[in-house]
């Protein structure tokens, strides 16, 4: 059984509010993997809102400042914190829409919850009591990616740290499954394990596509199966979807063969939308536990 979860509400900076709820509207997560420049941010952050305000999809802008787990000492990390911070804050005012970024130490809370509206755990840390800690203290929306070494029913722990600073604005995302090497798998009954702690659910589409270091120095993934394994997580009915994009994923510094290309998503989107609508509305057929948003 999916329950459903009581809201969390974002977009206090004098931004149109955006709620996340498992029973709610699609609310989609999108942009760049890391921030390559201001105006690659800006290019892609002004084309998802036109493709989501023609679709009357909520959307907040996704993009990394620092890659600190990439596979090799020489990769590109990104532009860093303080030169990213400043490029964020001018997307978020120029194009209207709320921000998530990663943190990756206790440090970086803070200065970050100043430009943010959510912060996001990557899933490597994602069991790091110490970081939990600090950015549930920051009392902003946080969004902590299930690591792929983690069982869905195992997220309750994370859960109960955040919990413990008093922050209940949580979101819980699902985006893949160690399987061998190299290689991911996504077990949709995670959605409604997840969705049992009674926070909304989010699924990462183009990372449960990764291939972790499967290009020997840096990591593969197949961007081709990500709508499908998209179409299916809102099927089964989740709070919002992840997918980073970029104009020309083949030259991204990181993460190009899991990114959807720019040109593609606006089709992508408008299915997902379909998909999402159709699945809840039939949402009381089935035994559905309602909390009050």
């Amino acid at each position: 059984m999916i329950e459903f979860s009581h809201c969390v509400t974002v977009g206090s900076r004098k931004k149109t509010p955006i709620v996340f709820g498992n029973h709610l509207p699609l609310v989609l997560i999108a942009g760049p993997c890391q921030l390559e420049s201001r105006s690659q941010g800006l290019e892609i952050a002004f084309a998802l809102k036109e493709m989501c305000t023609r679709l009357e999809l909520p959307w907040i802008f996704k993009a990394s400042f620092d890659k600190a787990n990439r596979t090799a000492l020489d990769s590109h990390r990104g532009l860093g914190l303080a030169m990213t911070l400043p490029i964020l804050a001018e997307i978020s005012d120029t194009v209207s829409c709320p921000i998530i970024t990663d943190v990756h130490d206790t440090s970086q809370c803070v200065p970050v919850s100043e430009v943010a509206d959510i912060l996001q755990i990557p899933a490597f840390l994602c069991r790091q009591t110490d970081l939990l800690l600090a950015a549930g203290q920051t009392g902003l929306a946080v969004n902590v990616k299930k690591g792929q070494f983690l069982a869905p029913w195992d997220m309750v722990h994370v859960v109960a740290k955040l919990e413990s600073t008093g922050n209940r604005a949580l979101l819980l995302t699902e985006r893949g499954t160690f399987f061998g090497y190299n290689s991911l798998v996504n077990d949709m009954r995670s959605l409604p394990i997840l969705a049992q702690t009674g926070y909304p659910v989010v699924f990462d589409a183009t990372h449960s596509v990764q291939q972790p270091s499967g290009q020997e120095k840096v990591s593969g993934g197949q961007r081709t199966f990500a709508p499908a394994l998209a179409r299916a997580a809102v099927a089964v009915g989740v709070a919002a979807v992840f997918m980073e994009t970029h104009p020309d994923p083949d030259k991204a510094l990181s993460d190009g063969d899991n990114m959807i290309p720019l040109r593609q998503m606006p089709e992508l989107l408008q299915m997902l939308v379909a998909f999402d609508r159709l699945a809840k509305s039939h949402l009381l057929s089935f035994s559905w536990k309602k909390s009050e948003c």
